[in-house]
């Protein structure tokens, strides 16, 4: 799969990852209803590694999702993406966002996603993945993704979430949102966000705040890291919203937190 088309031309700041040292692969990945693709990296010759699930853009299992996995891996877990749009509909025609929106990315139901990122977790675990470590990161659409999910399996233990939105969701499927579950997370989730995110109010993330605070003891561990300066997507290298002290700053939270958490 190469770059998605509806998010534009491919800037020159894009960051490539060499496979070297890893096992990688695209893969049809066995789900409760037949097979999805998915894409997975882990250090060559290694197991019980903790899982890190790769949580996509509204743009699918594109190279750029491919290639966080592979920097995931990187850092020593056993990562894996999997096509979470495979039944609505392919990601990679569109050119237009709103379009896309409507025609598939509101059609996803969130049961779907938690069984798909299940199957993500068990399919790991036959390869070389620890199931009773796993991690969780996602970026847009897949950061509120990583807050539901962290809530939905008690074997997470860390996530990382990117200007994920927290007080609505993407079409008439979705029943409930960061805010209704941020206090029952199984593992303490680091939000990554940008004050000039019009998409995400700030004070839906003050929302949050407060019902962490009120929440278990991984939800009170949960924090937030708002960059002044940062728009949407400012870790997605490809787009014109690539911000690189913001995205390296936060790669580098990510890479702690996972330490601290999932290891």
């Amino acid at each position: 799969m190469s770059f998605a088309p509806a998010a534009g031309s491919v800037q020159p700041t894009v960051i490539h990852t060499s496979p070297q040292g890893l096992t990688h692969g695209l893969i049809d990945l066995p789900v409760k209803d037949g097979t999805v693709p998915a894409y997975y990296a882990l250090p060559e010759g290694k197991s019980s590694l903790p899982i890190v699930l790769v949580v996509q853009e509204i743009f699918g299992l594109h190279e750029h999702i491919q290639d966080v996995c592979r920097r995931i891996a990187k850092e020593g877990y056993f990562a894996i993406g999997v096509n979470l749009y495979e039944r609505q509909g392919d990601a990679s025609t569109y050119t237009d966002i709103p379009k896309l929106v409507a025609e598939i990315v509101a059609k996803v139901p969130d049961e779907q996603v938690m069984s798909d990122l299940d199957a993500s977790v068990a399919w790991a675990a036959q390869n070389g993945g620890d199931a009773k470590r796993v991690g969780i990161t996602g970026f847009c659409w897949g950061g509120r993704i990583t807050w539901m999910y962290a809530a939905h399996n008690p074997d997470v233990k860390a996530g990382v979430a990117w200007y994920g939105k927290v007080a609505t969701g993407h079409g008439p499927l979705i029943k409930q949102f960061v805010v209704d579950i941020a206090d029952k997370v199984h593992g303490p989730v680091l939000g990554l966000y940008g004050a000039k995110d019009e998409s995400i109010p700030l004070d839906t993330i003050e929302q949050v705040k407060t019902k962490l605070a009120q929440g278990n003891a991984a939800a009170k561990a949960s924090k937030f890291v708002v960059y002044p300066d940062a728009g949407h997507a400012f870790y997605a290298d490809y787009r014109p919203s690539y911000r690189e002290t913001e995205a390296k700053d936060g790669w580098k939270r990510l890479v702690d937190w996972f330490a601290q958490y999932l290891n």
